[in-house]
């Protein structure tokens, strides 16, 4: 009977390949973010949606601050995290991370402000919210500064863990302004801040994707790949179902419909095509690291990104 309970689950199997995995263990994966963020909306589908579970993996998301993702990757606290300014940051100071993955070609950092500045001279001695220090939002931000003939000390740059907290710190009376993404500036701006400043385009910085360590990809290469696959298929199930996407962004951040239609269109923009991350993005963050720590003027990006577990159809 067992023999024959056995063949029977076989001759079954492929007629039902999702229950093929919940019959099995799913292999489990933890998977590190910082903040809630319209760019991780693949990783909220691939979860919600089981493209996860249909790989056979069971992801569990845990929220940490974006400085501990790397050394938490090491630990084997996480399996992978998702913002690539941190994981490149992190192989140039010599730890052994890699990109696997990116998302996004561009980033769509904004400076929202107070409706009191009007001109960048009004940001002198006032606070603005930034996710961290050497961060892409502090690095977005010198960059404005610079744009509009300020510098780092007259401004006080406020860390605060990510752009949600950036946006309630904002919305709260305690910031005068601060470094968000889409759909935390149309909530502010409904909530009578402005849109000061479009950051996003004033210096390279690869924005969200996957990043893991070298250990990992060559210990459970077959996972990293299975992930990757979850992932570009949240990719390519946001871009089928604009209506359900948009009601979840909806959902997830409290925003209206507009708000998070202007969310959708803009995320669907910047998805990049086949997984791969500019080597133009990689070697200009190079040279924004160079502004506050030691980068050899050789030192090739390419050794920190493995595209080679993408799927050949992409």
């Amino acid at each position: 009977m067992r023999r024959m309970s056995v063949l029977l689950a076989v001759l079954i199997a492929p007629c039902f390949p999702n229950s093929l995995w919940s019959a099995e263990a799913l292999q489990k994966v933890r998977i590190g973010f910082s903040t809630l963020a319209f760019s991780y909306m693949p990783f909220y589908v691939a979860q919600e949606k089981g493209l996860l579970e249909k790989v056979g993996l069971e992801a569990e998301y845990i929220q940490m601050r974006s400085s501990i993702l790397p050394q938490a990757v090491i630990n084997g606290n996480i399996n992978f995290f998702p913002i690539l300014s941190t994981g490149l940051s992190a192989a140039v100071s010599g730890l052994p991370m890699v990109v696997v993955l990116n998302l996004y070609n561009g980033t769509p950092w904004i400076l929202i402000t107070t409706k009191e500045i009007n001109k960048p001279q009004d940001l002198i001695g006032k606070n603005v919210g930034i996710a961290g220090l050497r961060t892409s939002t502090h690095y977005f931000m010198l960059a404005g500064l610079k744009k509009m003939g300020l510098n780092e000390r007259d401004v006080g740059l406020i860390s605060t863990g990510g752009t949600q907290s950036s946006f309630t710190a904002l919305t709260s009376g305690q910031l005068a302004g601060a470094v968000v993404t889409p759909p935390f500036d149309d909530k502010a701006v409904s909530l009578g801040f402005k849109k000061f400043l479009f950051v996003g385009d004033l210096v390279d910085i690869p924005y969200a994707g996957l990043v893991t360590s070298q250990a990992e990809v060559k210990s459970n290469r077959d996972r990293v790949q299975r992930t990757i696959t979850a992932l570009l298929d949240g990719v390519s199930w946001l871009r089928a179902n604009r209506g359900e996407s948009v009601k979840m962004i909806a959902d997830k951040f409290k925003v209206t419909q507009g708000q998070a239609e202007g969310t959708y269109e803009t995320m669907i923009s910047m998805f990049t095509k086949d997984g791969r991350l500019n080597p133009k993005v990689a070697r200009g963050y190079m040279d924004v690291l160079r502004q506050d720590r030691p980068v050899p003027p050789d030192l090739d990006p390419q050794k920190f990104l493995d595209f080679s577990m993408l799927p050949a159809s992409r």
